[in-house]
């Protein structure tokens, strides 16, 4: 199954792979897309490109290591030329939300880290406003999941905590997910702030303001989406 989204997202992950120069420190997403990306990264490695990646998650830190891309941390790269990850959701402005993997917390503080964040996309994650597909995950420290769940009840997007095999599911940072059922988010920002008060939230799923570029696998072609106008092809 794996092998057939690689090859359906080929196409984005192949350009946002061919981004990269060499020299490079580059945040690895995770999720579907970002794993065709580490993929095609990985070929382009094994042809004699020099980088260093960091990785988002312990998923994505086994399979580069495994493909053979050099690792390396942020407090040795200290600021990354470009991070690459898939959305959930991306709206008309590039903004996002993430998360739906679990490794909302860490992509954030990679995309955060880096000059440069590419998107990677199907159409079916483009949306006309975020909130659209109807989840949006937000961390939470475990001891803090009852006060988070009753005031994010109050703000009309009540959350679940996410579980596995009847345990409760936690983050490679030892933290649950809350998944909020939400609409259309009229104010993205608003909500944010008022998610990100509540003790215990450790992230929301909201990135607001963070893409520079949106590749978008539509079919066999690839549309390029600046979302930034500096931001370079």
């Amino acid at each position: 199954m794996m092998a057939e989204a690689s090859d359906a997202l080929r196409g984005i992950a192949v350009a946002a792979a061919e981004m990269v120069a060499d020299g490079q420190d580059v945040g690895l997403g995770t999720g579907r897309a970002a794993t065709a990306f580490i993929h095609a990264l990985a070929e382009r490695v094994r042809q004699g490109l020099t980088i260093r990646g960091v990785a988002t998650s312990v998923e994505s830190a086994e399979l580069a290591q495994r493909l053979g891309i050099p690792l390396t941390s942020l407090e040795e790269a200290e600021q990354l030329d470009l991070a690459v990850d898939g959305a959930d959701e991306v709206d008309p402005a590039g903004n996002l939300i993430k998360g739906w993997g679990g490794a909302l917390v860490r992509e954030r503080i990679v995309a955060a880290s880096a000059q440069r964040l590419v998107i990677v996309v199907g159409t079916e994650k483009l949306v006309p406003v975020l909130g659209t597909r109807g989840r949006l995950p937000v961390e939470v420290v475990p001891f803090g999941l009852p006060l988070a769940r009753r005031r994010l009840a109050d703000l009309g997007c009540p959350g679940e905590p996410r579980m596995q095999g009847g345990e409760l599911w936690l983050s490679d940072n030892g933290n649950a997910i809350l998944d909020c059922r939400v609409t259309g988010i009229e104010q993205p920002q608003q909500l944010e702030c008022q998610i990100r008060d509540i003790p215990g939230v450790v992230g929301t799923g909201l990135f607001l303001g963070m893409t520079d570029t949106v590749l978008i696998q539509d079919g066999d072609n690839v549309v390029v989406r600046q979302v930034r106008s500096d931001a370079s092809p």
